[in-house]
C-alpha cells in the first residue's frame, strides 16, 4: 500500500509541469505590471468586445496571441517584415515573442531573411518582463489557448 501511495505521488509529481500552463514560463502579476509600457500602443480586448486592458491602436490586439499567426489581425495593418513572417507560418509561443519584443525589427529580419522595418520601436530591456508579459498575455488569453 505504500509503495503504491509513493507511486501515485511520484507520478503525480512528474505530471505537475505537464498540467501546469506549458505556454508560459513567467509571471502573469508581474507581467500585468510590465504591460503597462505595452498599453501606449496595444489593448486587450476579447472575442465579445468586452476590454481586458484598454490600450493604444497603434498595434494589434494582443487577445489570444498564443498561438496565434504572426501578422493576423484583421485590419491591422502590418510591416512587410511581419507580413513575412506571418506567410511563413510564424505562431506566437514564448521564445518568438520573448524574442521578438526585445529587438522586434532586427528578429523578424533574422526570422524572415529580409530586409525592411518592423513597426513597433519599444524594445523590452530585460528579458524577465518579455517573458513576464507573455505569461500575462497567456492568462488573459481564450481558454483554448491555455
Amino acid at each position: 500500500m505504500k509503495f503504491k501511495f509513493l507511486t501515485i505521488l511520484a507520478a503525480a509529481t512528474v505530471a505537475t509541469p505537464v498540467l501546469a500552463d506549458d505556454h508560459a514560463s513567467g509571471d502573469p502579476e508581474a507581467g500585468e505590471k510590465a504591460f503597462r509600457q505595452c498599453k501606449a500602443c496595444h489593448m486587450i480586448v476579447d472575442d465579445e468586445g468586452n476590454n481586458i486592458v484598454r490600450g493604444g491602436r497603434v498595434g494589434p490586439n494582443l487577445y489570444g496571441i498564443v498561438g496565434r499567426t504572426a501578422g493576423s489581425v484583421e485590419d491591422f495593418r502590418y510591416s512587410d517584415l511581419m507580413a513575412a513572417a506571418g506567410e511563413q507560418e510564424l505562431a506566437w509561443d514564448e521564445e518568438s515573442f520573448v524574442g521578438y519584443v526585445q529587438d522586434p525589427t532586427g528578429w523578424l529580419k533574422e526570422y524572415t531573411g529580409e530586409d525592411g522595418r518592423g513597426k513597433m520601436s519599444y524594445q523590452v530591456r530585460k528579458e524577465e518582463d518579455a517573458v513576464n508579459v507573455w505569461a500575462y498575455l497567456a492568462s488573459v488569453g481564450p481558454d483554448e489557448s491555455m
